[in-house]
């Protein structure tokens, strides 16, 4: 029986990469976004556009689909307007359609103290603004259990795939690769999770493959890689095949552009992450799926670099600040 997904925020780094990683497992899949030019479209994809906003249209782009996965994600200073909305909306569609609804989340739930080590039991903390409205977010699907809605969170850390798109891997930590200098955010002895998108989208799609295992509101930790800033500037060099020089990324120049703009200033408070060691357990994911098989760390940096025109060791030029996208 063909299975089907839709993909809400298809054009985003995660809905991309979980587009081609459902397309690969032989998923039937409809790709939804404000909209698309013909160049942007590839075969065997039905591409929907339109505004998720709109709670008519997106129940009905829903309907007859196994699967729903969120991955909206609105600019940051957009998050308390338009999440809720957002939330509410795609709650009605999955009850509408009976789909289930899967969304990758982070580790902002656990507040600016967080653990060294975060599992599925680590206690979810509102003590930042976008840590209040992630767990909001989550309680309204659990809240939905009771409409009959299944949801399914995995949770990751930073992001990287090679694609400069506004994140903290490609944007600022290597955005001066060539010129053999590498840009940490925090102590380069602090642990810090990532997730190498390609592994963490098919993690996804094999979720899917075993929702009918699931019951309600199931969350699960993505490992990825919890290294520290010297082995991830360590991996980097073994990539370009060249010394590289660590430098430290510009807060206080964060901080005097957070008092001019809004999306800076909430940039600014997830300083945190870089600050205080931590890693995802990951245990009950490899509990549900005891065959995956990560990409190892180094295979997944050389991919990156060796793959992408930033990390051209020929290429010149510099990236101002601007803000991140996770």
């Amino acid at each position: 029986m063909e299975k089907s997904v839709i993909i809400l925020g298809a054009k985003g780094r995660f809905g991309r990469t979980a587009l081609e990683a459902f397309k690969n497992k032989g998923w039937r899949v409809s790709a939804f976004a404000r909209h698309w030019e013909q160049n942007e479209k590839t075969s065997n994809t039905r591409y929907l556009s339109g505004n998720a906003f709109d709670i008519e249209l997106l129940t009905q782009a829903c309907m007859g689909h196994d699967v729903i996965l969120n991955a909206l994600n609105p600019k940051y200073e957009d998050w308390e307007e338009m999440l809720p909305t957002i939330t509410q909306n795609i709650i009605s569609a999955g009850i509408a359609s009976g789909a289930t609804v899967m969304i990758p989340g982070n580790v902002y739930n656990y507040g600016n103290e967080l653990p060294p080590v975060i599992s599925e039991e680590t206690p979810h903390v509102s003590n930042t603004k976008k840590g209040r409205l992630r767990i909001k977010m989550e309680q309204a699907y659990k809240d939905a259990c009771a409409d009959g809605l299944k949801t399914i969170v995995l949770r990751g850390g930073d992001f990287f795939e090679g694609k400069d798109t506004g994140n903290w891997f490609e944007t600022y930590i290597t955005n001066k690769i060539d010129r053999g200098i590498v840009t940490y955010p925090g102590p380069l002895n602090a642990i810090h999770s990532w997730a190498y998108l390609p592994d963490m989208t098919r993690a996804m799609v094999e979720l899917a493959e075993h929702r009918h295992l699931m019951n309600g509101f199931e969350e699960f930790g993505f490992k990825g890689y919890a290294v520290t800033g010297a082995e991830l500037v360590q991996a980097l060099e073994k990539a370009c095949q060249r010394e590289l020089r660590a430098k430290k990324f510009p807060w206080l120049v964060v901080r005097v552009m957070a008092l001019f703009s809004r999306q800076i200033h909430e940039i600014l408070e997830m300083r945190y992450l870089w600050q205080r060691p931590h890693e995802i357990d990951g245990k009950k994911l490899r509990d549900i799926l005891p065959d995956f098989q990560a990409t190892p760390f180094q295979t997944a940096v050389n991919t990156v670099v060796g793959n992408q025109p930033l990390f051209d060791m020929n290429a010149t030029g510099d990236r101002s600040l601007e803000p991140v996208k996770t």
